[in-house]
C-alpha cells in the first residue's frame, strides 16, 4: 500500500473517519450510514456506522411535523451539537434545512458556517443536482465539505408532487444522471441517491467518481442509509418500501411502558430495593 493510499473503512478501526476517507471510499467496501439526533443514539450507532446524519427528517422523526419544511436552522445546530458529542468514530454530516440555502450561495455559505463552527461537525448536506452545482462549488471552494442529495429530495416534495420513485421515465433519468455529475463536478465528496429506480442508481455509481449513498435505490450504490427510527422499528405507523426493520424497538418500549405502569398502579414499584431510607441501626459487638 503506497503512503498515499487510504486504508479500508472498517468498523474495527476507532481511527475518526473524515471526508477524505469516505471520498477514498468509492468501489470499496459499502459505506455503512445511518441518521442520529441524539448523544445517546449516536453513542450506540457509532462504531458500527462511517458516516451519522442529522437529517432534518427530524422534524417528522423528533418533532412529529408533517414534513421536513418547518425544520429550522436551530434545530438542526441543537441536534448536530448533540450528536457531535456522542459520536467518537463516524463522520457527522448535518443537513443544510429548507430555505437556508436555495437563495444564494452567500446565503448558504453563511449558514453552513454556522453549522460547522457551532456544532463542529465534518460536513452539510444539501439537497438539488445542477441548479445547486454553483453553491456547491462555492461552499467547497471555501472549505466547506458537501454532501450532495439527489433523485426524491424531501424538501422539493412539493413540487415534486409526491414521494413516488425517480426515473422510471427516460427523460427524468437522463436527468438526475446529469444532476449527479454536476454535484461531482462541483466538489461534492459524496451523494446520496433517494428514491431512485434500481438500474438509474447503479448507472450513477458506475458514472461518476465519487461515492454513492443510496436509499431507496440499488445495492451497487457505494453505501447505504436509513433513518435509523425506521430500522430500528421505533416508527409506528407506515414505513417505506425500502426499509428493513433490523428491530422492533417500538413494540419493546411500549412494552415497558405498560408492565412499568402496571407496577406502579399494583404498587409494586418502587420496591424495597429501590428505596432510600434511614440506615440500619448497628449491632453492638459482644
Amino acid at each position: 500500500m503506497s503512503a498515499h493510499t487510504k486504508p479500508p473503512l472498517t468498523a474495527a478501526s476507532t481511527k475518526p473517519v473524515t471526508v477524505a476517507a469516505i471520498r477514498a471510499a468509492k468501489g470499496g467496501t459499502p459505506l455503512v450510514c445511518l441518521t442520529a439526533y441524539t448523544t445517546p443514539v449516536a453513542e450506540a450507532l457509532d462504531q458500527a456506522s462511517d458516516l451519522l446524519l442529522v437529517g432534518d427528517s427530524l422534524g417528522m422523526v423528533v418533532y412529529g411535523l408533517p414534513s421536513t419544511i418547518p425544520v429550522t436552522l436551530d434545530m438542526m445546530i441543537a441536534h448536530g451539537a448533540a450528536v457531535v458529542r456522542g459520536a467518537k468514530r463516524a463522520l457527522v454530516v448535518v443537513d443544510l434545512p429548507f430555505g437556508s440555502y436555495q437563495e444564494s450561495p452567500a446565503q448558504a455559505f453563511r449558514n453552513a458556517a454556522r453549522i460547522l463552527a457551532e456544532t463542529r461537525c465534518g460536513a452539510v448536506k444539501l439537497e438539488g443536482g445542477a441548479v445547486m452545482a454553483e453553491t456547491i462549488a462555492f461552499l467547497t471552494q471555501r472549505g466547506v465539505p458537501v454532501l450532495a442529495h439527489i433523485g426524491l429530495q424531501p424538501q422539493s416534495v412539493n413540487a415534486l408532487g409526491g414521494y413516488s420513485a425517480r426515473g422510471k421515465l427516460s427523460a427524468e433519468a437522463e436527468t438526475i444522471l446529469a444532476d449527479a455529475r454536476a454535484v461531482t463536478d462541483a466538489g461534492a465528496f459524496a451523494v446520496v441517491v433517494e428514491g431512485v429506480v434500481a438500474p438509474l442508481a447503479a448507472r450513477i455509481t458506475e458514472t461518476i467518481r465519487v461515492p454513492t449513498i443510496g436509499i431507496g435505490a440499488s445495492a451497487e450504490c457505494d453505501g447505504q442509509i436509513l433513518v435509523t427510527d425506521d430500522m430500528m422499528g421505533v416508527t409506528f405507523g407506515h414505513v417505506p418500501k425500502f426499509v428493513r426493520k433490523y428491530a422492533e424497538v417500538g413494540a419493546t418500549m411500549k412494552a415497558a411502558a405498560e408492565a412499568y405502569a402496571a407496577d406502579v398502579r399494583e404498587r409494586r414499584f418502587p420496591a424495597e430495593e429501590h428505596l432510600y431510607g434511614a440506615p440500619k441501626p448497628k449491632i453492638a459487638a459482644g
